[in-house]
């Protein structure tokens, strides 16, 4: 079987990827493939080419009109108060007890302390 793919913003860490891998997700980071600083267009072109489903704090992915539902692998966008690593490691930590991600392919997803938000294709 193989591992559902996880591609991680330049604005989450080591920690972030970590705890996804312990939970038998395959995370890559943008930080480690060289593409920091790169465009939003690139970094989409890298999430596309490689099937993974991009989590990110930068809410120019929320644009359903640029990023269609159901035409890619599916987006969380951590909307934490604090943007801090161990705040961020809370919502997604919440957001995996709730749904694991692969029921969550083509979809927006938009969450925070308290609450997830769904948009399905």
């Amino acid at each position: 079987m193989s591992r559902f793919l996880v591609k991680l913003d330049e604005n989450l860490s080591r920690l972030h990827a970590a705890f996804l891998r312990e939970r038998g997700y395959e995370a890559d980071r943008v930080h480690d493939e060289g593409l920091s600083g790169a465009s939003d267009e690139r970094v989409w072109e890298a999430v596309l080419t490689e099937g993974r489903f991009l989590i990110t704090l930068d809410l120019d992915f929320s644009d359903i009109r640029r990023f269609q539902l159901g035409t890619h692998p599916g987006i969380l966008l951590v909307r934490a108060r604090n943007k801090g690593r161990l705040a961020v490691l809370e919502v997604l930590q919440k957001v995996l007890q709730e749904n694991p991600l692969e029921s969550l392919r083509g979809c927006l997803v938009v969450a925070d302390e308290r609450f997830t938000r769904i948009r399905r294709p």
